[in-house]
């Protein structure tokens, strides 16, 4: 297995010096353990008890205050959502310290987890105000080739002054972008691994926290989420195709996200919300795991098939962009714009202030004018809240297309 320096570190010590509570959430694999663990070794001396041991999970069960008080300082607990119990309990134990000494109370849990826990609220509610979540992802290529992780900054600012060639291709940043035990790794490993990766999570993880009457369907409705990734969601269409109703349809793949398998990207709609698709478009969560799926070799999808080697390139600028925002210092949420008639844009960062950022998608090394019609067309619709568009292709330089539009090349994504 990898062993990097994660960017979300840093996130991570800020939230445990002004929070009881620190839960770091994020998919199965994804490196969250040996991260508390890394941090536990100098920068937040602490306990570590894992719910993957048995003895452990059944102390937590039986005493739940128990497990949580005796202990001298801090405590790392891994995989907590193994003993739902423990989260109403933490609740009274935080109550009780700060009652006691108000002044310490933060840095006392870091805890970590294979599930989103604010998709399933019977986690959440008890420490709602009293816990800071953050996401750990699998690797980003900033993360991986070495890079400042600052594309987002420079985005917004309009300033890819910096960007400078690298070796890497965007199939060297796909293939290394992915989970640490199978980061650069050839297609016949990442087979075996993703094969007993789904197993574990579809068979025994969600069987912990749902009782899913078809959970048996739950592999062909990944299979059907990989095919339409970068489309729109439409659960009628999806439940059709798996013989469900909608309603089950809708939540199957609800509990799919909080398994972060696949997430929805919102469509953006504000100033003129009657011509635009207000459909999410949906993503899987790591683009190696799109390819097992559908039984796609990346290494000679651009050459074999084109087209669909175009939807992987999507999926992995949406899996980039939300590794970014997970350890950045922007605030921003990932949206998507299409108007009824066709115009689109993969990618929209919206900031608080409403100020907008856009991002078109293209897999070739060429880019023409044509390829900024849905960036005219927001740039008209937001107007002063408008601030850069670009569109991301497989290119070597920087070019303007215009007042805050540019042609920037995918390189910029790890650079």
């Amino acid at each position: 297995m990898k062993q990097l320096n994660r960017k979300l570190s840093q996130k991570i010590l800020f939230s445990l010096k002004g929070n009881p509570v620190v839960f770091v959430n994020g998919p199965r694999q994804c490196g969250k353990s040996t991260l508390v663990q890394k941090l536990a070794e100098k920068e937040f001396p602490a306990e570590y008890a894992s719910f993957d041991s048995i003895t452990q999970m059944a102390a937590a069960a039986a005493s739940p205050h128990s497990f949580l008080t005796n202990r001298q300082g801090a405590l790392i607990i891994d995989e907590v959502q193994m003993v739902p119990e423990l989260f109403r309990e933490l609740k009274m134990v935080v109550d009780e310290i700060r009652m006691q000494d108000k002044a310490n109370c933060n840095g006392r849990f870091l805890l970590t987890g294979s599930a989103n826990i604010m998709a399933l609220p019977k986690f959440s509610d008890p420490l709602v105000g009293r816990m800071s979540v953050k996401t750990l992802l699998p690797f980003s290529a900033s993360e991986v080739f070495g890079g400042n992780g600052d594309f987002l900054e420079s985005l917004l600012a309009k300033d890819f002054s910096n960007f400078k060639l690298n070796k890497y291709s965007l199939i060297d940043a796909i293939r290394h972008a992915s989970f640490p035990d199978i980061s650069g790794k050839p297609f016949v490993e990442r087979a075996d691994w993703f094969d007993g990766y789904l197993t574990t999570i579809l068979q025994r993880d969600v069987r912990m926290l749902s009782e899913l009457e078809k959970i048996a369907q739950l592999p062909n409705m990944l299979r059907i989420l990989a095919n339409r990734a970068g489309g729109l969601m439409n659960d009628a269409e999806i439940a059709r195709d798996l013989g469900l109703n909608p309603v089950t349809s809708k939540s199957y793949r609800s509990v799919l996200q909080a398994m972060f398998l696949c997430f929805d990207v919102r469509p953006w709609y504000r100033n003129i919300g009657k011509r635009l698709v207000k459909s999410p478009k949906g993503y899987l969560v790591d683009t190696l795991l799109l390819c097992h799926l559908l039984d796609w070799q990346l290494e000679n999808l651009q050459e074999k098939q084109p087209q669909l080697y175009g939807h992987v390139v999507e999926n992995f600028v949406a899996t980039e962009l939300s590794k970014l925002l997970s350890f950045s210092e922007v605030r921003a949420q990932l949206m998507h714009f299409r108007t009824s008639d066709g115009k689109e844009i993969d990618f929209i960062l919206e900031q608080a202030d409403g100020k907008l950022a856009a991002i078109e998608v293209k897999a070739s090394d060429r880019v023409s004018g044509s390829d900024f019609n849905g960036l005219q067309v927001l740039k008209k619709a937001a107007s002063k809240d408008f601030q850069c568009g670009i569109v991301l292709y497989n290119g070597k330089e920087v070019v303007p297309f215009g007042d805050d539009l540019f042609a920037v090349p995918i390189q910029a994504l790890w650079g």
